[in-house]
């Protein structure tokens, strides 16, 4: 069921038609005390009154951003976007529905990635109803199933990406959030597209290891760290070796033999890759003793 335009008119001009309708039964109810019409038009007054009470039920009004689902005996008759004081069927039934943007935090959910760690994981989702017709009478009650579906696309979400990733190239919910983000987002998109709701933006909010295994993955992740940063320590420290022999050989400082370079290098590297300072020690003597 689709959203389409309602019958109203402008409200305010409407309102005079009903004062002259009013008038015209008290001047009806004049003519028949004063004698100069037939007793008769005291009904037509009442029938006119009658009328212009039926016609006061058809105002209403739209505020901006709100829209007002129209039935007709339970039949859907259509929606009123136009704000302001407006006039329809007395008839109609009218349900008042917001289309402004709302938001709302999803609680933290504990959910175990794709290698199977247990993490939590939550969301915020902007949102609003762009489909007046889908959100009253496709789903029982929008604003719930807007809730409940966008946590279970979280949690189908957090189960298709690791919580961290040994790979670079592979996506992961801690490294890759631009890419997690859009995914969150067309999940909820395409399980709220049937109650006429349109996901704006969706963003995690909250991302951590449960727990129960949080102090050991912190542990790996300082092994982690500390193998990368030594890795970056010892590829610096070899360029800065190879650099010094170039430039002792090519400035013709010092000739060492390759027994002198072994220890030469042995010696820098165990300065330059060292975690604690170094005590130097002075050669009095040749670099044979």
């Amino acid at each position: 069921m689709n959203e389409r335009t309602a019958f109203s008119i402008a409200g305010i001009p409407f309102i005079f038609v009903c004062l002259v309708l009013a008038f015209a039964g008290a001047w009806c109810y004049l003519s028949a005390a004063s004698g100069a019409e037939p007793s008769g038009i005291v009904a037509v007054g009442l029938v006119i009154h009658a009328l212009t009470i039926l016609f006061l039920k058809g105002f209403f009004q739209v505020a901006p951003n709100e829209g007002q689902v129209m039935q007709l005996f339970g039949k859907y008759a259509g929606s009123v976007r136009l704000e302001g004081l407006r006039w329809t069927n007395p008839f109609y039934s009218r349900q008042r529905l917001s289309l402004r943007v709302r938001n709302f935090e999803s609680g933290k959910l504990k959910v175990n990635d794709s290698n199977g760690n247990p993490i939590e994981i939550a969301a915020v989702i902007v949102w609003q109803v762009i489909d007046t017709a889908e959100a009253v009478f496709c789903v029982d009650n929008y604003e719930n199933y807007v809730t409940i579906q966008s946590e279970s696309a979280l949690r189908q979400m957090a189960q298709s990406y690791p919580y961290d990733s040994n790979d670079d190239g592979k996506p992961s919910l801690r490294s890759h959030g631009d890419d997690i983000n859009n995914h969150l987002r067309d999940e909820i998109q395409a399980r709220l597209g049937k109650a006429g709701v349109q996901v704006t933006e969706a963003r995690i909010s909250h991302l951590a290891y449960a727990q129960e295994i949080a102090q050991a993955m912190l542990q790996r992740q300082q092994a982690s760290a500390i193998v990368a940063a030594r890795e970056r320590i010892v590829q610096g420290a070899v360029g800065i070796v190879a650099m010094a022999l170039e430039k002792l050989r090519s400035q013709g400082v010092v000739d060492l033999d390759e027994e002198r370079k072994a220890a030469m290098v042995s010696n820098l590297l165990v300065v330059l890759c060292g975690e604690h300072a170094t005590q130097p020690v002075i050669n009095t003597g040749t670099l044979y003793s």
